[in-house]
């Protein structure tokens, strides 16, 4: 039956979605809207508040990783709104990847009444359950349902509303500003305790922290193994120097010294190098991991879990030593990698730079590829420099899109300073090309006032190089499926889309680009090759 419309009342379906904004306003500041007709009521209703910052994206998918790029670093949920349909699918990709990196995320989607499934009516799917195991499904089609939407956004990380909208969707007017307002938005879910787990740090012990990880109290004095998105360590440790924590022992000027770490304190989620991961996995070292969530980084069953630690004892003076020096063996090995002009412009190079050119209260964006394990090579995490990269399913899925919500959020969180806080993102050109679309931004949106994307184009895929794939007796096969050089022109793209373009092709110019300020948003295409990748990663292993 359709709805009665009369000239004092909102059809029924603009009544049902101004209830549910106002239910969903404690809990989201930012909300991403996709255009379309059956989320009309909810889109008018969103813009009807004056307590919710709404964003416009045509596509859904980047729609979804911008939510996920804002809720970063709000780290409270953001919300996306879509019509019913395919619409809904698109927003899977960036639900996985809020599940796996434990961002706050709501997809909250228009559907048809469910008397029209299986009808053979248009734009009409199952929604009920379309993310599986990533985020239940909240069925809302009538008043009465209600509260189980805020109950989803308190116990929730990953929250799907699905919302029953009957035509007619519009009235003859616009829905009237509330007169409530949201000032306080609600607690979302708490974070996870696992308990204590006591540690003797008179034992060698190695820390390894990768992303989501946090400052430990008791493990400050440790060395540490710490990925870029991971909390700046007072004793870093290279990751390159993991080779020499899985020997036993070496020798150096004629006296034997015992390097493999008696225990390893894994700290959140590291996923970036094969030889500390094989280090996670040695059953000769005692292995204690720590989680806020509830997962763990824990590959073994011998392992000892818990979220804070009791410690006992100290470091010892020969171990801090035996540390240091691996590490700055590990480090200079990058630096000479990077110096021999054999090797020519590479992606390694183009993250020196990006390192290079940091400041205190900028924020990087690291794409899931190369650029990640590159900024690690070249030292990062740095003190007072926020970093993220979508390390939870580790896709390269929508990177462009996460760092202009991330940027749009940082810009947020500062509206009182002249200059917006500079935003940086390394990204490659595959990754690149895969979200182009996130370029796209309305007139009447929120543009980033400071972001620079760094394209390190080297034609296509090149992690693929350093792989066992990329070995020369497998090179008949690669480039095709592996290699995919594709030719786009990064420079025409920006211009398509109106964002600004510069163009590098070694090292000094791209310093020159990254210390001169940009306003807006602007990408600085790295002409970068991939020839030499391979032999640049045996030297660095060497």
């Amino acid at each position: 039956m359709v709805n009665q419309v009369n000239q004092n009342a909102q059809p029924d379906s603009v009544e049902l979605a101004q209830v549910v904004v106002e239910q969903l306003s404690p809990h989201v500041s930012d909300v991403v809207v996709c255009p379309g007709s059956r989320n009309s009521p909810l889109s008018l209703a969103l813009l009807a508040r004056q307590d919710i910052r709404v964003h416009v994206r045509h596509d859904e998918r980047a729609a979804a990783f911008l939510a996920l790029g804002i809720a970063r670093v709000q780290k409270r949920h953001v919300a996306v709104v879509m019509t019913s349909g395919t619409a809904v699918a698109n927003c899977l990709p960036a639900m996985v990847e809020a599940y796996y990196s434990h961002v706050p995320l709501a997809v909250v989607s228009a559907d048809r009444p469910r008397r029209m499934q299986d009808t053979g009516a248009s734009q009409t799917i199952d929604q009920v359950g379309i993310f599986g195991r990533y985020a239940p499904t909240t069925e809302i089609s009538a008043r009465g349902h209600i509260p189980e939407l805020a109950e989803a956004f308190t116990t929730q990380l990953q929250v799907h509303v699905n919302v029953e909208l009957d035509a007619p969707l519009v009235g003859a007017q616009l829905p009237e500003t509330p007169t409530n307002r949201t000032l306080g938005r609600a607690p979302g879910p708490r974070p996870h305790d696992h308990g204590e787990v006591a540690v003797d740090l008179s034992r060698d012990t190695l820390v390894i922290a990768g992303d989501e990880a946090w400052t430990v109290e008791g493990l400050e004095d440790v060395p540490t193994i710490a990925e870029p998105t991971a909390p700046a360590p007072y004793h870093p440790v290279h990751p390159l120097a993991a080779g020499i924590f899985r020997k036993p022992q070496i020798s150096a000027n004629d006296y034997v010294v015992d390097t493999k770490p008696e225990q390893i304190i894994v700290v959140g989620h590291p996923t970036l190098h094969r030889d500390v991961l094989a280090l996670i996995n040695d059953p000769d070292i005692e292995l204690v991991v720590l989680s806020r969530t509830a997962d763990f980084t824990d590959p073994r069953p011998d392992s000892r879990r818990g979220t804070t630690v009791k410690v006992t004892g100290e470091p010892t003076r020969q171990w801090m030593k035996i540390c240091d020096a691996a590490s700055d063996l590990a480090a200079d090995t990058v630096r000479l990698v990077i110096a021999d002009p054999s090797h020519g412009f590479t992606g390694l190079h183009a993250a020196a730079a990006v390192s290079d050119t940091l400041g205190t209260g900028d924020t990087l964006v690291l794409g899931a590829s190369n650029p990640v394990r590159d900024a690690s090579f070249v030292g990062l995490p740095y003190d007072g420099v926020d970093t993220y990269s979508p390390r939870g399913a580790a896709g390269i899925d929508g990177t462009v899109s996460q760092a202009v919500g991330i940027a749009l959020a940082t810009q947020a969180a500062h509206p009182d300073e002249p200059r917006a806080p500079r935003t940086v993102a390394l990204i490659g050109d595959v990754t690149f090309l895969h979200d182009v679309g996130g370029l796209l931004i309305g007139p009447a949106d929120t543009h980033p006032e400071n972001l620079t994307i760094v394209v390190a184009n080297d034609d296509g895929g090149g992690i693929f190089e350093t792989l066992e794939i990329g070995a020369p007796e497998l090179r008949a096969s690669f480039e095709r499926v592996f290699g995919t050089p594709h030719g786009a022109s990064i420079s025409e793209l920006c211009a398509g889309f109106g964002v600004a373009y510069r163009e590098v092709t070694e090292l000094r110019e791209l310093l020159d680009a990254l210390s001169e300020p940009h306003d807006g948003f602007t990408v600085i295409e790295a002409r970068t090759t991939r020839a030499t990748r391979r032999a640049m990663h045996e030297a660095l292993r060497k």
